[in-house]
């Protein structure tokens, strides 16, 4: 599409997910489906502005360390990546970072479930037609299977509105970059469109960064969650989810919402007691299955 700021394009593999595939999405679903637990910790002695700038200063940092990070971007390029920057970096950084001060770590897991649903949404309207009866089945079971899981987690609690809409605003915002960044994946690689999006995004935020700088404890649990948050969660994982992204799609590469919600679950049980019950079991099942059916060759030979 000649829109500068919003296209997209198929990816390069278009097949079965093989082991690489399978790796990269494993390997996000730990770190990311960790994450929602780090802010929590994170925000107990620093501000949620600190937390969301300290986060995109270490990931743009640590990875600006290798020389194939600092990979120059042609200026057309600078628009959609400008809109990266903002709704899939400084955004969700912020708004996820104010809205775990009321709303559960879980429960804000879960509302990354709907990524999948989104980011095919956004794909077909900006003219990605490549998706299958199977892949819409998968979307919507897991979808539903997020929901069973999360079910019991809201039983007795309402979570603060307002933690809420930001966070839904955080998750368009992933929907929208899952699409943005192939084309640009497949020209540069995940690495600099990483780099160059956390250290623009973390200009953006220096303001709230700044603001409070004084009300900030410095705890060490705290600061090694907010380090890790920022060169592995905000760091590593995006290359990593860029890089998918570019080799099978937005839509595709979007699954990875639905095994977040898995491993936060896993968190909450090892590090927060949480009990599990059969409803969270059967989601568990819809979920896994559902990520199959979205793997699936996106054409048929």
């Amino acid at each position: 599409m000649s829109n500068r700021y919003l296209s997209t394009s198929d990816g390069t593999h278009d097949g079965h997910f093989g082991p690489t595939e399978w790796a990269m999405l494993a390997f996000n679903s730990v770190v990311w489906g960790s994450s929602f637990l780090l802010i929590a910790i994170s925000i107990e002695a620093l501000t949620p502005g600190m937390v969301a700038w300290a986060r995109l200063i270490l990931s743009g940092g640590f990875l600006a360390l290798m020389p194939a990070a600092r990979r120059k971007i042609e200026r057309e390029d600078w628009r959609p990546l400008a809109v990266i920057a903002v709704v899939g970096n400084a955004g969700p950084a912020l708004f996820f970072a104010f809205a775990e001060q009321t709303v559960p770590s879980s429960i804000a897991g879960m509302l990354t479930s709907a990524v999948p649903i989104l980011t095919a949404v956004i794909a077909f309207a900006l003219g990605i037609r490549s998706m299958g009866a199977r892949h819409v089945v998968g979307l919507v079971g897991g979808f539903l299977g997020v929901t069973l899981i999360g079910i019991p987690s809201l039983t007795g609690e309402r979570p603060a509105v307002l933690g809420v809409v930001l966070i839904l605003l955080a998750v368009t915002g992933y929907a929208v970059v899952n699409n943005l960044v192939v084309p640009l994946a497949q020209k540069y690689g995940g690495l600099p469109i990483t780099m160059w999006a956390a250290s623009a995004g973390a200009l953006l935020l220096t303001p709230f960064g700044v603001w409070d700088v004084r009300a900030n404890e410095w705890e060490l649990r705290s600061v090694l969650a907010l380090v890790a948050l920022g060169v592995l969660s905000t760091g590593v994982a995006r290359v990593v989810q860029a890089n998918l992204a570019g080799r099978v799609g937005g839509p595709r590469a979007s699954v990875i919402g639905y095994l977040l919600p898995t491993v936060a679950l896993i968190v909450g049980v090892a590090f927060n007691d949480e009990t599990v019950g059969s409803l969270e079991i059967g989601g568990l099942a819809l979920v896994l299955l559902s990520a199959y059916l979205v793997s699936r060759a996106t054409r048929t030979t």
